[in-house]
């Protein structure tokens, strides 16, 4: 078998808890969320790096109060150096899975990264990961042998003491699917579950099988709480 008929491209999303992360133990804590972009060693001098780590993040929450805690919470991990808020977004609008969202810069103590393990075992990250209840959400790559994954993944575990659950694997070939999903994990959980619950529900076939009022008394909500749902959820997910 040639080396392009047994190497595929795997796509997975993790699940993963693993010990002595400040962004775990913050979201443990606190009820908003962290998505991480992108982490860097400082400087120190010509020629070498100092042994904490740079990164842009931005928390994530329903209400100003849980952006709030989360912040709180990064502060108080004794991982924390330095926490510089940002008044405005940096660079691009990004995507949020929330209706508030502040990004700031963290320097910390990197402790036991568990990224170089991801990519040591062959898993190379796509996009920004997801931290919130105390879990990482990771969205990897895996280019190799498809039977190598499951020994991969062990070894993630065993080298980085870590839970690891897999929520999702497609290969390349089925990646078509994975704007749509990018779009989904723009909802907040409430706006994802009125919007779930209409389209199975028959809300967006024609002609409609329910109305707003019915959705609204399935949820045990305002109609005027469900229709805002879904005018959110509807623009996240039909904008261009």
């Amino acid at each position: 078998m040639s080396m392009q008929q047994s190497v595929s491209c795997l796509r997975l999303t993790l699940d993963l808890w693993h010990p002595g992360c400040w962004a775990i133990d913050a979201t443990g804590r606190a009820d908003g969320g962290i998505l991480a972009h992108t982490v860097y060693t400082s400087p120190h001098g010509r020629g070498s790096h100092s042994s904490t780590a740079n990164g842009l993040f931005t928390a994530f929450g329903d209400t100003s109060q849980q952006i709030q805690d989360v912040l709180d919470a990064v502060r108080d991990s004794s991982q924390t150096v330095q926490v510089h808020e940002l008044q405005e977004q940096f660079g691009h609008e990004r995507d949020v899975p929330a209706n508030i969202a502040r990004e700031f810069f963290l320097e910390y103590d990197p402790g036991e990264m568990v990224c170089p393990v991801l990519l040591e075992n062959g898993f190379v990250h796509r996009t920004p990961i997801r931290i919130q209840d105390g879990i990482e959400e990771w969205n990897l790559c895996f280019i190799g042998d498809r039977s190598r994954v499951t020994d991969a993944l062990d070894d993630v575990r065993k080298q980085a003491d870590a839970e690891v659950t897999v929520t999702s694997i497609t290969t390349a070939e089925a990646a078509d699917h994975t704007s749509r999903s990018q779009r989904l994990d723009t909802l907040t959980p409430a706006q994802r579950k009125v919007f779930e619950h209409a389209r199975n529900a028959g809300y967006y076939e024609w002609p409609r099988k329910t109305t707003t009022r019915e959705l609204a008394d399935d949820l045990d909500i305002a109609k005027s709480t469900l229709l805002e749902h879904l005018r959110v959820a509807e623009s996240k997910l039909l904008d261009p």
